[in-house]
């Protein structure tokens, strides 16, 4: 039985959310389309939130993934910047929710080890083998090619390719 779906990874953050759309066949990954949501800063919190979730949205409904998958949040030492996190991450997978998408989390180790091999890489190592695996991407910004790591994590740990 032939696998084809299109996975939506979701880089979240308050200033800038990434998402890239993979699309997956059997073994093989494809790249869709990748971007990101960039609230004005000087719009009050609410609206932030709300521009997120307006702009995952719209992605979804253009490229009408099935599945997505999010970064697991990671213990930061500043707690503001945590609960900011915490909130884009919120509206993030409410959205997915409210799309009617399957929603898996993954570690940021995990997402490093699956897509360079190793798992405390940096984001120019992440965007080289993004660029490596899915031909086509080009110069994109490290939120992007992040969500594009958390897709192509995804596409490996939930049954799909096989390395």
């Amino acid at each position: 039985m032939k696998v084809i779906r299109n996975i939506l990874g979701i880089d979240p953050g308050l200033q800038h959310t990434g998402w890239g759309i993979v699309k997956q066949e059997d073994n093989r990954l494809g790249f869709i389309a990748a971007g990101r949501i960039s609230p004005p800063t000087k719009l009050p919190m609410a609206e932030r939130l709300r521009f997120l979730a307006e702009g995952l949205a719209e992605v979804i409904s253009k490229y009408k993934p099935k599945e997505a998958a999010i970064e697991k949040t990671f213990v930061n030492n500043n707690a503001g910047t945590a609960l900011k996190l915490g909130q884009a991450r919120g509206v993030a997978m409410v959205t997915a929710a409210q799309a009617g998408l399957n929603l898996d989390e993954y570690a940021a180790n995990l997402i490093k080890q699956t897509v360079t091999g190793f798992g405390h890489a940096d984001k120019t190592q992440i965007q080289a083998m993004v660029n490596l695996l899915l031909p086509g991407t080009g110069k994109m910004a490290a939120d992007a090619a992040d969500a594009l790591a958390i897709a192509i994590c995804h596409a490996h740990h939930s049954g799909g390719v096989t390395k």
